[in-house]
């Protein structure tokens, strides 16, 4: 079982920039995929992207061109660097692991994410 802690969030004028961690403790890390997901109030939680255990990455269309996420297996840490950032990219962001037997790329269902951390808010504000 890998448990995740986020961190990096805060707030940031529109078009600024945050870089978000994620950071594992556990076993097998380097065999989950990781997926970043983000809930602005009032409103369902959506995922952002997903990297899976061998780097296949993809982003929500929303992001696309605006975030990225890479991962460092020797550190337990996925990141998740958000540019030109946008007002209705506030939101609690998370991130949460899946596996699938046999299956090592980034396009799950959300039920698939099973292990999730408490969350860090951002805030993009004038």
């Amino acid at each position: 079982q890998v448990q995740l802690v986020e961190s990096g969030g805060g707030l940031v004028q529109p078009g600024g920039s945050l870089r978000l961690s994620c950071t594992a403790s556990g076993s097998r890390f380097q065999y989950y995929a990781i997926g970043w997901f983000r809930q602005a109030p009032g409103k369902e939680r959506e995922e952002v992207g997903c990297v899976g255990s061998r780097d296949e990455i993809n982003y929500a269309n929303s992001v696309k061109g605006r975030f990225t996420i890479s991962r460092d297996n020797a550190k337990k840490v996925v990141y998740l660097q958000m540019d030109s950032l946008k007002p209705e990219d506030t939101a609690v962001y998370y991130c949460a692991t899946a596996y699938i037997p046999g299956y090592t790329g980034s396009l799950y269902h959300i039920s698939d994410f099973t292990s999730w951390g408490q969350g860090t808010q951002v805030t993009v504000s004038s």
